[in-house]
């Protein structure tokens, strides 16, 4: 899904602008665009339902739209989901083609890592913001949801019942964990606070999802804002990051 910004950038202006995204001034246009770029960059790791939340706010704030018109968080939901999901379908017929495999799709060394943890029979879950169906679907083709013994979670569509926040702490409370039993992996700040309201060692990954190595300065100076511990760039560093965790044991 590397590249859901630049489908949901134009989605979020369109819907602010609606009827004048064609002919809105320049000074307006980029007024907006500034302010949908920052939003984007403030939600990394949020469910998109929450996302589209927020968009509705800013629709009316910004009172271009016709109320009538304004769509609801469904609406607007589906209008990006669609542009989203035309993108990555044209990703997964060229895995299924055998034209890339799972290394063009996959932060370097992240697979390895995670077998890595599940050899020291670490417990493993997957959170995403990202529709539950298309979390499962998509783990599935890639060949990595077996790693993810604890389970693939992802949205269902009603904050009440799935959020990052519920997910970490159903884990804690099923394991009894305490502490630094706990491990965060993320890009975003959201599961970063999460795991340092609850003590547990959080690593931001400011990952260069482009390149699929490498930093991203913007990404790191989120993570170190939200509370991460450790941040690395990517996977390749495997037995520092094993070092790191388990003391060398």
């Amino acid at each position: 899904r590397q590249g859901w910004e630049t489908i949901m950038e134009p989605v979020l202006i369109n819907a602010i602008l609606g009827d004048k995204y064609k002919i809105a001034s320049e000074t307006l246009y980029h007024r907006v665009r500034k302010r949908v770029i920052d939003y984007i960059n403030k939600l990394t790791g949020v469910q998109t339902i929450v996302q589209m939340e927020g968009l509705i706010k800013m629709v009316e704030e910004f009172n271009i739209v016709p109320k009538d018109n304004i769509l609801d968080k469904f609406g607007y939901k589906k209008i990006y989901n669609d542009a989203l999901m035309e993108m990555v379908n044209k990703r997964l017929t060229r895995f299924n083609k055998g034209e890339l495999d799972i290394n063009d799709y996959t932060i370097k060394g992240a697979v390895r890592f995670l077998q890595a943890l599940r050899d020291r029979d670490v417990k493993l879950y997957l959170a995403s913001g990202t529709d539950q169906e298309d979390v499962l679907n998509e783990a599935r083709l890639l060949g990595y949801a077996d790693l993810f013994d604890g389970g693939i979670y992802g949205s269902v569509g009603d904050v009440s019942k799935y959020s990052k926040k519920i997910v970490i702490e159903k884990i804690i409370k099923k394991n009894n964990l305490k502490g630094s039993e706990l491990a965060v992996f993320g890009d975003g700040p959201v599961e970063i606070r999460e795991c340092r309201k609850h003590e547990g060692i959080a690593i931001g990954i400011a990952s260069n999802e482009i390149r699929r190595h490498g930093l991203n300065p913007d990404k790191r100076t989120r993570l170190i804002k939200a509370g991460a511990h450790i941040i690395a760039p990517d996977f390749s560093q495997l037995k520092d990051l094993i070092s790191l965790l388990f003391n060398n044991i």
